[in-house]
């Protein structure tokens, strides 16, 4: 029979695997910057600022020896995660501070729908679509983060291009409001990832309710992380995700570093 792993020995285990290599960390975290895409609100909606930096001091009179500066930005903006508090049904519920560290570390499921929205933008993922990756890959595992692949990461250099608006409305994949409420109520999922601007599609407006990733995931004490890059470099099952965001307190969310943790000797998904 063999013996319990203690907290010591897997620990060890874990710094010796990265130091070796036999993990890959893996950044799938777009950089945050003034031409970062940033969701649009029509009017009358108060759309957030875009994130700015502004230099205090820079090895000059205002600070010799340093160089220093203050950011300037909206909560949801780039790479960042959705606490319960952003949505009216999670009103009630935790502020990024509040989201307790172990929700925030898990197992990452891949889900590859890059073909489909490449051929769509405007797809929409429904239940029968993760039950067949459930069939081929596995049960979901506790604790466990669903990262959605779209292939929209290669528009990202683009704002016109991310957002792709056109005819009144953005043109993103997302999920049906079927989808989401069935995400939302599986115990074993604390999050949902994404590669486009928001975890609803951008014709979500429309659907029954509005915006149902925001109303069903928030409003069940689940989060939401976007504009994700590199999850082609992923497996399907086996990585590790990491989720740091800013412990802002009343915070409705927070840009956030995302990494995933990777079998070194795989390489994960080239």
């Amino acid at each position: 029979m063999s013996q319990p792993v203690s907290a010591e020995s897997a620990t060890a285990a874990l710094a010796q695997a990265l130091g070796d290599g036999g993990l890959e960390i893996v950044d799938l975290t777009a950089p945050l910057s003034s031409s970062t895409p940033t969701l649009e609100l029509p009017d009358p909606f108060n759309n957030l600022i875009d994130f700015s930096i502004d230099n205090q001091a820079e090895y000059d009179d205002r600070g010799p020896y340093w160089k220093h500066a203050n950011i300037h930005t909206g909560e949801h903006i780039g790479t960042h995660i959705d606490a319960p508090i952003h949505w009216i049904s999670g009103r009630e519920g935790k502020d990024v501070s509040q989201v307790e560290p172990a929700r925030l570390i898990g197992p990452a499921l891949v889900l590859d729908f890059s073909a489909q929205a490449n051929e769509h933008p405007d797809h929409l993922i429904d239940v029968a679509d993760i039950e067949a990756w459930e069939a081929e890959n596995g049960a979901f595992p506790q604790n466990c983060w669903v990262l959605v692949r779209t292939g929209w990461d290669s528009r990202a250099g683009d704002r016109q291009s991310f957002l792709n608006k056109y005819d009144g409305s953005s043109h993103t994949p997302g999920f049906t409001s079927q989808c989401a409420l069935w995400l939302a109520e599986r115990s074993e999922i604390s999050g949902v990832g994404v590669e486009t601007v928001g975890i609803d599609a951008g014709g979500a407006a429309a659907l029954e309710p509005a915006f149902p990733m925001h109303y069903h995931l928030l409003g069940h004490d689940k989060y939401g992380i976007t504009s994700l890059r590199n999850l082609q470099k992923l497996p399907a099952r086996g990585a590790i995700i990491v989720i740091a965001p800013l412990p802002i307190a009343g915070g409705t969310g927070s840009p956030v570093r995302v990494y995933a943790l990777v079998d070194g000797s795989t390489g994960g998904i080239q």
